[in-house]
């Protein structure tokens, strides 16, 4: 496993215990970092109008669309760092 695959994964495990919920909006971002950097561009088809919430993790992670997984996971770590997560290594 690479460095960053391994702080990434450190990321996403601080991810869930950060000292305060962020707000939606960086919510989104999170998910649609974390997407990107662990599947890629983003697949499927887009969930229906009435799904608010599928659509707007979908429409997150489409904007993410072309951006190198190695770099989304490096936003990915910076951002939970900022947020506050501990993240060794």
């Amino acid at each position: 496993m690479t460095e960053i695959n391994s702080r990434f994964e450190q990321a996403s495990i601080a991810a869930k215990s950060l000292p305060e919920r962020p707000d939606n909006n960086t919510m989104l971002q999170l998910y649609a970092l974390f997407k990107q950097g662990s599947a890629g561009d983003v697949t499927g088809k887009k969930p229906g109008m009435f799904d608010f919430v599928g659509v707007a993790k979908y429409d997150a992670w489409e904007g993410l669309k072309g951006l190198a997984p190695e770099d989304a996971m490096q936003q990915y770590i910076d951002l939970v760092t900022k947020l506050g997560g501990s993240i060794d290594g």
